[in-house]
């Protein structure tokens, strides 16, 4: 499997054939018996209610240099969000243990990747408590100086209790530092200035170019609203035009002028209607405009001098700007230390080799160390540390997940966990599918009803799940 494939891709695999001659492991984690069985039980009762705990990082693609005593703050600026009931648990927890409201608030501190250790050179972000129960910080002060010579940098979030207890360590993605917006055009030459069918992008207003005046187009209870301090990431897609606007398939390419666009908030999945993006000319057409704090439809007028122009108000101006974002989930349900959660390991890939009597799962990703386990379900597999970007474990026989296995005759789907010596849990968007083969043996009938004492249709079914028979599939 191609580790740069597109999120959400499914590629169906399987392992008919003997381990490929790569470089075998040196030695395999595994826990023992009696706490592999505790920590089972508490695998399971997680499985059946994830108290997760998420810390998601939104940020632009780019920032621009601060020349001087000038102090260009991101635009937009960085966001945090805390969400998943994980954090409620933990209050409970922390409630428990007599440290009472107080010792639960979240405190973060956030600056650049260079600053070293001083909290003094950081901005420290308090979360407020949003509608839909999300903690949400934002970092409206960052900028970077010239006297960085860095191309390129990362924003670093480090989360506390009010107690002092250190929550963990989280990293943004690549910043591109430039020093002023370009001018050039969009070009194949030059595919780092253009924006691709899918990427995700923020839009920003700014009456009469004045920073104190900016607003960021957001969603709030399933309403598109301007706010000064919050913004939403959308997916901005291309779309066909020759569809009616119920349909609307997308499609690749590159954001050009004329493109008949849909943006779909990352978060809610509501959607703003098919929109044309346009210079300052065209036909008399409704605009998207800011008014105060709310985002409405314009009517322009047409221009009188000139047939080809319209008079548009500054409210219908908007900038559009490339974003990142990046979600780190863990569990601290079943954690008996008081270490940070941090590194929080990501899941990028699987690669599924081998085959006959030993099937090896490599997992592909970043944040990796010597104390995590590959878990399917709540299945330990034996599990070696190669990298901080791989690690290899054994896929376990189907059989360990249930004594009625060899009667199924569907696939089993189990969710790919990774999970820290002290318990602490870390789920992925990946998953494992067992998948037997559709047919019996040469001449073997397929009974409507299956008999308890039927040996002999027994080993047939045996047979069709053996590992050689066996296909798998992964997705994300």
């Amino acid at each position: 499997m191609n580790p740069q494939r597109q999120p959400g891709a499914v590629e169906p695999l399987t392992h008919p054939y003997r381990p490929q001659s790569r470089s075998p492991p040196r030695y395999w984690l595994r826990s023992n018996p009696y706490q592999a069985n505790l920590l089972r039980d508490g695998v399971r009762r997680y499985l059946q209610l994830p108290a997760d705990q998420t810390v998601l990082i939104l940020h632009a693609k780019v920032a621009q240099k601060s020349y001087g005593n000038e102090k260009r703050f991101f635009c937009p600026p960085p966001c945090v969000y805390l969400s998943g009931p994980g954090w409620k648990l933990k209050q409970e927890q922390l409630t428990a243990r007599d440290l009472g409201e107080a010792g639960f608030r979240v405190w973060g501190y956030m600056g650049l990747d260079s600053m070293g250790s001083s909290l003094m050179e950081t901005q420290k972000l308090s979360f407020e408590e949003q509608p839909d129960s999300k903690g949400f910080g934002c970092a409206k002060a960052l900028y970077i100086s010239d006297a960085d010579k860095r191309k390129h940098f990362r924003l670093v979030l480090k989360l506390f209790f009010s107690n002092g207890q250190e929550i963990g360590t989280f990293h943004s993605k690549l910043i591109k530092v430039i020093s002023k917006p370009s001018q050039k055009k969009q070009s194949l030459k030059n595919t780092d200035l253009c924006i691709s069918s899918g990427s995700k992008v923020s839009l920003f207003n700014r009456l009469r170019s004045q920073t104190v005046s900016t607003r960021y187009l957001s969603v709030e209870g399933g309403a598109f609203i301007a706010s000064a301090r919050q913004w939403a990431a959308f997916t901005l897609h291309l779309a066909d035009e020759r569809y009616t606007r119920s349909e609307f398939p997308l499609r690749e390419g590159y954001i050009r002028y004329g493109s008949v666009v849909q943006l779909i908030c990352t978060a809610t999945g509501i959607t703003l209607p098919p929109l044309i993006i346009r210079k300052f000319q065209g036909s008399d057409r409704m605009y998207l405009c800011l008014s105060t704090e709310k985002v409405i439809q314009f009517q322009a007028s047409p221009c009188p001098k000139e047939a080809n122009r319209e008079l548009l108000n500054d409210g219908s101006c908007w900038t559009i700007i490339g974003t990142e974002m990046v979600e780190y989930t863990f569990s601290e349900s079943l954690a008996c230390a008081r270490e940070p959660v941090s590194p929080v390991p990501l899941i990028a890939a699987l690669q599924l080799t081998g085959g006959g009597d030993v099937a090896m799962l490599e997992v592909q990703g970043e944040h990796f160390h010597a104390h995590l386990k590959v878990w399917f379900g709540d299945v330990e597999a034996e599990t070696m540390y190669r990298s901080p970007k791989s690690l290899v474990c054994v896929v376990p026989d189907v059989s360990a997940f249930g004594s009625d296995w060899r009667w199924l005759r569907y696939p089993i789907t189990v969710p790919l966990l990774l999970i820290r010596d002290d318990g602490l849990i870390y789920s992925s968007s990946f998953t494992f599918t067992y998948t037997p083969e559709q047919s019996l043996l040469p001449g073997q009938p397929v009974p409507s009803d299956v008999p308890q004492d039927s040996d002999k249709l027994l080993d047939s079914i045996h047979q069709e799940f053996t590992r050689t028979n066996f296909h798998l599939f992964m997705q994300s």
